[in-house]
């Protein structure tokens, strides 16, 4: 190839194209060695992670990575993104008119892996466990809205909501929705370590390392009845410490295709190249980075402390010194791609100034310089962390009114630290469980939210939450949404910095690259195939 970066056409929110594939495990090509695939995503099991791929308890875009491949959904995002497309069903809809009766018919003749054939009732106990779990991860407030789950017969199931949930098909496509069978998960307790079974393209075994998996094998699963054609017969995922080993190795030919996450340098790199064996495929993304508020402590009680930060922090050039042009600034916790997005952050406080982050600091009488700590994780969101961080309290000290210290901590202790709330001021990452502007809002500022902050506004909650969900139609929601992310600024309970591009470097003879990678991230292994090599 002359051309070694392939960038793919963006797509916008619920706007985009269907474009669903349709078949089951015999169509595809098949055949060949397996197909390796390298990750930095890291897979271990622990105390405060027991059941790192249970779907009743997985929550991150690594662990939502392998379900994908085995656990089968009633709905799935379809390869073009855009809205939710049967799976396991056989056809899904709203019955009501106010979006609150939602009924799926399934697949006739759907099988588990092992050959037990799956019903109504698997779907109703899938979804009731998860419910009832309520694992602290905080994944099933994806299934807040549902009230009751009815089964008429095998093949039929409805769920009756608590309210109008025009989102609720998305719900369905994400892996806390995953069927399971009663046989190997129990409904009252979560299914440690890495055992995975279900009905979707793949079966899956493990290989471990004490209490770490080094490496995922996927294997085409005979009895998977879908839509989705499987490309491939097996795919092997490989687990590396860091980005830097997993780059040699694709460029020895030890791995085919490389995936979250690369460095910066590695991107730069590989788009420049005209002459190796390794493309990169830019993909449009709605991956997000922000700083999120411990709201309850001393140093970022008073939001003037928290308003300031927003009114300092250049995010251009944040992006420019760490990431190039690899990411873009952010003004509002929902990605400037989905429909409902508003510029409130910039709207509120414009372009960086010292002037006015000193009045908000005076006119609180907040002495100067505010002592933080900026807490980040050393290995869950790729090398180019700490050089984020490092930018953020330069910026935060230039100004003379911070005093900020960093200090970063392995993915392992930092989550469970920060669900203590262990850390006054923490960043995070964030990949939508599907793309719509709920995705961005509600998992951090509804009931129970999965960063566990206390803070709390009963309008957003109470109002303007269940206003946005009843309108099927998400340009209709746009009022309730830009109302929430105003509130945001003007809180700052949360602070977004910037949005990225995602990338994935392949080598020259594997195909279907284009759609391996979601704009979600979502890794969709049964695209892939082994062609002829350019």
């Amino acid at each position: 190839m002359n051309r070694k970066t392939l960038v793919l056409p963006a797509v916008v929110g619920l706007l985009a194209p269907v474009l669903a594939a349709c078949g089951g495990s015999d169509g595809g090509s098949g055949g060949g060695d397996a197909i390796v695939v390298g990750t930095t995503d890291r897979f271990t099991v622990s105390k405060d992670v027991p059941a790192p791929l249970d779907p009743a308890y997985a929550y991150d875009v690594g662990s939502w990575n392998v379900l994908r491949q085995t656990q089968q959904t009633l709905m799935i995002q379809p390869r073009g993104d855009g809205e939710p497309v049967p799976e396991a069903a056989e056809e899904c809809g709203f019955t009501d008119t106010g979006n609150e009766r939602y009924s799926c018919t399934l697949r006739d003749g759907l099988k588990f892996a092992g050959g037990d054939p799956i019903t109504a009732a698997d779907v109703k106990f899938s979804i009731e466990r998860a419910i009832s779990l309520k694992a602290d991860s905080g994944v099933s407030s994806l299934l807040s809205t549902v009230d009751t789950v009815e089964t008429q017969g095998d093949r039929e199931v409805i769920f009756h909501l608590k309210t109008a949930d025009a989102t609720f098909p998305y719900k369905l496509s994400t892996p806390v929705a995953g069927i399971v069978d009663s046989d190997d998960y129990e409904k009252g307790k979560l299914r440690d370590g890495f055992e995975i079974s279900g009905s979707g393209p793949y079966t899956f075994e493990a290989e471990t390392k004490g209490d770490e998996l080094t490496k995922g094998v996927f294997t085409k699963n005979p009895n998977y009845k879908g839509s989705l054609t499987v490309n491939n017969d097996k795919v092997e995922m490989v687990s590396y410490a860091d980005a830097e080993t997993m780059g040699a190795d694709i460029e020895k030919g030890d791995i085919d295709v490389m995936t979250r996450a690369m460095t910066p340098e590695q991107i730069d790199k590989l788009s420049k190249s005209t002459d190796s064996d390794v493309d990169l495929v830019e993909v449009s993304g709605l991956e997000i980075r922000y700083l999120a508020f411990n709201t309850d402590a001393a140093s970022v009680k008073n939001k003037a402390v928290r308003q300031a930060m927003a009114q300092l922090i250049d995010r251009s050039e944040l992006v420019s010194k760490v990431y190039g042009s690899q990411a873009e600034p952010l003004y509002s916790m929902v990605p400037a791609t989905i429909t409902g997005h508003s510029n409130s952050f910039f709207n509120t406080y414009g372009d960086p100034s010292v002037d006015k982050a000193k009045d908000l600091l005076a006119q609180a009488n907040i002495t100067t310089p505010v002592k933080l700590t900026l807490n980040y994780t050393t290995d869950h969101y790729g090398a180019a962390a700490k050089p984020e961080f490092e930018q953020l309290q330069k910026q935060l000290n230039d100004s003379g009114l911070f005093d900020v210290d960093i200090k970063g901590t392995p993915w392992e202790e930092y989550r469970p630290a920060q669900q203590e709330h262990a850390y006054d001021v923490f960043g995070m990452g964030w990949f939508p469980d599907f793309p719509d502007a709920d995705s961005f809002i509600a998992p951090f500022l509804d009931k129970g939210n999965t960063l566990f902050l206390p803070y709390s506004n009963s309008r957003i909650i109470n109002t303007l939450i269940p206003e946005s969900r009843r309108e099927a139609d998400r340009l209709s929601a746009a009022d309730s949404l830009t109302e929430i992310q105003n509130i945001v600024a003007e809180d700052v309970p949360l602070l977004p910095l910037w949005q990225g591009k995602q990338y994935v470097a392949t080598r020259d003879d594997i195909t279907g690259t284009a759609y391996v990678l979601n704009s979600a991230s979502s890794l969709q292994l049964w695209e892939l195939g082994r062609g002829v090599s350019n």
